[in-house]
């Protein structure tokens, strides 16, 4: 009899808790993964996303056949049919005991009841979160809505008891029959092949991140034009690598600067927390993974939903040039800078009026580092319809903010060629031309459009 690791969205050897578990306990141990691709259509998985997880994949089942762990790739169409080709591969291989990491999402909670249900043997779900949402909580018991004061007590659970990085198990005799064959295409596709998906390659990125650019992270993040990011996002959103790995490389150069959530390396681990705080919110308050507001308020907000504004802000021509160039880095690389993804879903919803939840599927459709929880919660966090929620009246200025954090237009140009030649505020407002559109709305038009949208709802 063999055990069998099932993986998710944590395609990785090193430090995977479920892994090591099953190898420790089984002398014979095989892997599985199953691919959905009716339910990745249905979510409107973007095609870089579906390239770089083939990619993924194939790179697992090289890890883990070093370890003599073959990984069998199954194609189970759709998320409801998983139990049923489970259980038939448990038969087939005569598996004792499964092996998984714990999701918190709704539907990913309900699946797993199912297969426990199904099963004749036993499913092990063990917790991977850097903080699992059962473990942080007010002091009265309830979770927590707002981000600074679930920092705060992150924190002090992470200094009382700094999480273990799992070592990578040892090697097993190979199975019989245990070839690998690689991940099949699973719907169009989009090239991702300048994010590394081999796991000492993201290790090297996120080691060369915290020596070098975690010191300036505070001052150099917010800036487009530069490379003051980690870009680890697409790794982490698929389990390439671990926040604790994360964390624990940052504290290996930083020291206790980390704790500090004012300094350089203590901000970035905000944003690792930030990850933490979403699925937090997405466990304890599911509507917000069905399409609903966190401010149940907000959903009676009667957004105009102009097309042809979405159309204009999907392809990168509103007139107003950061928001522009960053549609258009979302076009052509599938990533977007997250100062940029504050600015562009602000505009959509505060200047043209649309639907956040019109951008967090266009999001999703386009970003190789989609994370539902967190596309999730930074978009209701731009509408103002979410934890944390920036006052309504809180609106960003599409020229000031790219005044302010592309002053020279570095970034700005590197995107839209159309506006050579133009510098300072000509940059930001461009004069009218045949190469590039004028403004598609007047922001202090908008603005108080938006506060109205509120102010109605709101009385």
């Amino acid at each position: 009899m063999s055990a069998l690791v099932w993986f998710r969205n944590d395609l990785r050897s090193l430090d995977h808790p479920a892994l090591t578990t099953a190898c420790t306990d089984h002398q014979q141990v095989r892997a599985v993964y199953l691919l959905c691709p009716q339910q990745l259509d249905e979510h409107g998985i973007a095609p870089i996303r579906r390239h770089f997880l083939r990619r993924a994949l194939n790179a697992l089942s090289e890890q883990l056949a070093a370890l003599g762990i073959a990984l069998d790739i199954i194609n189970a169409e759709h998320f409801k049919h998983v139990p049923s080709y489970l259980h038939d591969y448990c038969q087939e291989h005569d598996i004792r005991d499964i092996y998984a990491h714990k999701e918190w999402l709704v539907d990913e909670i309900q699946r797993d009841a199912h297969c426990a249900e199904q099963l004749a043997i036993p499913l092990h779900l063990i917790d991977d979160s850097l903080l699992s949402p059962l473990s942080i909580a007010k002091a009265d018991g309830l979770p927590y809505k707002v981000f600074t004061p679930f920092s705060r007590r992150c924190r002090d659970v992470l200094m009382a008891q700094f999480p273990r990085v799992v070592r990578r198990p040892a090697a097993k005799p190979a199975l019989e029959n245990s070839a690998r064959t690689p991940c099949p295409h699973f719907g169009e596709e989009k090239d991702s092949s300048t994010w590394p998906v081999q796991e000492d390659e993201v290790l090297q990125q996120l080691r060369e991140f915290c020596a070098e650019r975690a010191s300036d992270y505070q001052q150099h993040r917010d800036f487009p034009a530069l490379d003051g990011t980690s870009r680890l996002s697409a790794a982490l959103a698929l389990g390439l690598i671990s926040p604790r790995q994360c964390l624990a490389r940052l504290q290996q150069e930083c020291g206790d600067a980390i704790w500090d959530a004012k300094s350089d390396a203590g901000t970035w681990l905000n944003e690792l927390l930030w990850r933490e705080f979403y699925r937090h919110v997405a466990y304890h308050f599911p509507r917000v993974v069905k399409g609903q507001a966190f401010q149940t308020y907000t959903d009676a907000i009667p957004w105009p939903n102009g097309h042809a504004l979405f159309n204009a802000w999907c392809e990168g021509r509103t007139g107003y040039p950061i928001v522009d160039a960053a549609m258009r880095q979302l076009k052509e690389t599938g990533w977007m800078h997250n100062r940029l993804r504050m600015i562009t879903a602000s505009f959509l919803c505060k200047d043209l009026h649309i639907d956040w939840r019109w951008g967090e599927r266009h999001f999703l459709e386009n970003l190789i580092d989609a994370d539902f929880a967190s596309n999730n919660g930074g978009w209701q966090w731009a509408a103002s319809t979410g934890t944390d929620a920036a006052p309504y009246f809180r609106i960003f200025n599409p020229t000031t903010q790219g005044q302010r954090f592309d002053a020279d237009g570095d970034f700005i140009l590197r995107y839209l060629p159309e506006l050579k030649g133009l510098q300072g505020k000509y940059l930001h407002q461009p004069p009218a031309s045949d190469n590039y559109p004028q403004p598609v709305v007047d922001h202090k038009t908008s603005r108080n459009i938006t506060l109205a949208l509120f102010k109605e709802i709101r009385d």
